[in-house]
């Protein structure tokens, strides 16, 4: 199906941050895959382990005991406020098991009335029927019938509209800790701190979307752990696979007492080929100091970020986000913004309110910050000369 508004571009392979088309260019990749490519392409850790499963057994189903993963679990248990997991395929996935559990605590709590969840402007939650109406925004709405009842959007900090829609069928607040698709806009600590005061005053379940925010991106394991907030729930996706698909949906045990034997499923949810991805994934990101060097190499590619936009203000208008999830909103087109930086063969991803996401494996180093920044300062000095000779042609 035509869904996809394709760049007529395609690669054969790839290594670390680097990807060669298939006519034989390279390119430096800082979209990731949209996040997902968390260790970059082809690492031997990845392949390696996917290759050892791959020769034992790639499914089974949920109908028996998968040993490695209760271990992935058991491992992202331990490096989070949850006690247990489900794991799917996707983003969505992982958010619409987050909102059954949501329900499903109220109902088996003997309160069934409350069903409704309060999302935010700007979100994206995902592509399902309930995500969607999550999400609430109407160009990805339109369309495809009356909207999944049960969502109550307001905007990020208004305080007053948030007590207006929290009521006796309110059963949960599902935010993100930073909108990526909605244009890196990172949500402040106290707002998260003042919906988790307000969930615990009212009974309520705190749901984060971190399938972007999860598994090192913001430098942190979790995005959650920076803002010193815990929340009930929690789904999560993208890198956690680095580059196979896998979504993760993570809660306390009070959280999803609800979620008993037939209550959800997936037939692929889990699999094995997908455990052996979550593990070397977690291999490399759990390994000591790893995360501290996440940091330290996104601190260094803001700085050098910032530096562009105070050369080229007149191209670059605002840099946002925190770790390797890193904003720039467009003072023209950001579709123009990506498409010049592409041809300086550097990918990037577009986001809402005009901006180009950079989102590099989280492997880069030095050099690849200094490579991108030379492309950045090409493609902002390229489009200042276009503005510049399009206004003289009107003047």
């Amino acid at each position: 199906m035509p869904v996809f508004a394709r760049i007529d571009l395609a690669f054969e392979r790839g290594d670390g941050a680097w990807l060669v088309a298939t006519n034989g260019e390279r390119y430096l990749d800082f979209g990731s895959g949209i996040a997902v490519t968390a260790l970059g392409h082809s690492h031997p850790h990845l392949v390696e382990a996917l290759t050892r499963q791959a020769a034992k057994l790639l499914h089974v189903s949920n109908l028996y005991r998968i040993p490695e993963g209760e271990l992935l679990a058991d491992r992202l248990c331990a490096a989070s406020f949850a006690d247990v997991v489900f794991f799917a395929n996707s983003g969505a996935e992982a958010v619409e098991c987050a909102i059954k559990t949501a329900r499903k605590y109220h109902a088996v709590s003997g309160r069934p009335e409350r069903f409704r969840i309060v999302t935010f402007e700007g979100a994206f939650h995902g592509r399902t029927l309930a995500t969607l109406a999550a999400t609430g925004q109407a160009k990805y709405l339109d369309g495809f019938g009356p909207v999944v009842e049960g969502f109550d959007q307001v905007a990020v900090g208004d305080v007053d509209a948030l007590e207006r829609v929290v009521g006796p069928h309110t059963a949960a607040i599902l935010i993100e800790p930073i909108q990526a698709e909605g244009g890196v806009r990172v949500v402040p600590h106290h707002v998260l701190k003042s919906l988790r005061q307000l969930c615990d005053q009212h009974r309520l379940l705190l749901v984060f979307d971190e399938v972007q925010t999860s598994i090192g991106r913001t430098g942190e394991f979790f995005a959650y752990q920076r803002t010193g907030v815990e929340p009930d729930i929690m789904a999560v996706a993208k890198a956690i696979g680095g580059g196979f698909p896998l979504g993760a949906c993570l809660a306390t045990a009070e959280a999803a007492k609800g979620m008993t034997p037939g209550t959800h499923g997936s037939t692929f949810g889990g699999n094995l080929m997908a455990m052996a991805a979550g593990n070397a994934v977690l291999d490399i990101v759990l390994a000591p100091g790893f995360l501290d060097t996440v940091q330290r190499t996104a601190l260094l590619l803001k700085q050098r970020v910032a530096e562009l936009k105070d050369r080229h203000g007149d191209v670059i208008a605002e840099i946002r986000g925190e770790g390797l999830l890193i904003g720039m909103r467009a003072v023209g087109p950001s579709a123009e913004f990506v498409a010049a930086l592409r041809a300086e063969k550097l990918l990037t991803v577009g986001a809402g309110d005009n901006v180009v996401r950079l989102l590099p494996p989280l492997i880069i180093g030095e050099e690849e910050i200094d490579i991108a920044v030379a492309m950045i300062d090409r493609a902002c000095t390229r489009l200042s000369q276009q503005a510049a000779a399009k206004q003289g042609a009107l003047g």
